[in-house]
């Protein structure tokens, strides 16, 4: 299984090197996202953690107490994804929903005792990860990437800003694939966009 990685990785390597050096940045920071989130899921694997939860993990071990809304948001996730993990979190352990205050809608998040405790174990992880990720690198070009990367972020949150264009929904979303679908018809057994 390790020699395949390291042979992944090492296309990966060729093809950014020989096939595409001048290819776009955002495809060289997806690959790099990629390497970074695989190093770090195998990791919390290891602690019986998803990679998904140490994402809502990481924002309650600042700021606990938040709603499902407002932890949907720092996320960067729709609701109902948002949801899905809670549930999961909960069943484990790591975390309490509770209704709370006049407004019976919102539902508030906490961190238990043990998902407090997790905090010890995961976020040293994924400091080896990242120490990892910039051996031999000089401290100066590290500086430089960063500036660079929070730049590209700004930029594009400002672009975002100036032109309108709200994250469509996870709703929206599907019904633009339903209606890129060819229609399907039945006749005996086979339907005209394809054999059934």
């Amino acid at each position: 299984m390790m020699a395949r990685r390291t042979s992944d990785t090492q296309t990966i390597l060729q093809h950014w090197r020989e096939a595409v050096p001048n290819d776009r940045l955002a495809h060289l920071v997806k690959d790099a996202t990629r390497a970074l989130v695989r190093a770090l899921q195998v990791r919390l694997a290891e602690h019986k953690v998803s990679f998904g939860h140490w994402a809502f993990l990481r924002i309650l071990w600042e700021r606990d107490g938040l709603t499902q809304r407002e932890l949907s948001e720092h996320a960067g996730v729709m609701e109902p994804t948002t949801f899905s993990a809670l549930k999961a979190m909960e069943r484990l352990g790591y975390v309490v929903r509770r209704r709370m205050g006049s407004d019976r809608k919102k539902v508030y998040v906490f961190l238990t005792p043990k998902g407090r405790l997790l905090k010890r174990q995961l976020v040293p992880l994924a400091e080896c990860v990242n120490n990892i990720a910039i051996r031999g690198i000089k401290p100066a070009d590290v500086k430089a990437t960063r500036a660079v990367l929070l730049s590209i972020i700004d930029n594009l949150a400002k672009d975002e800003t100036a032109r309108e264009m709200p994250m469509p929904s996870t709703r929206v979303l599907a019904r633009f694939q339903v209606r890129s679908r060819p229609a399907q018809v039945k006749t005996r057994g086979t339907t005209a966009a394809g054999v059934g």
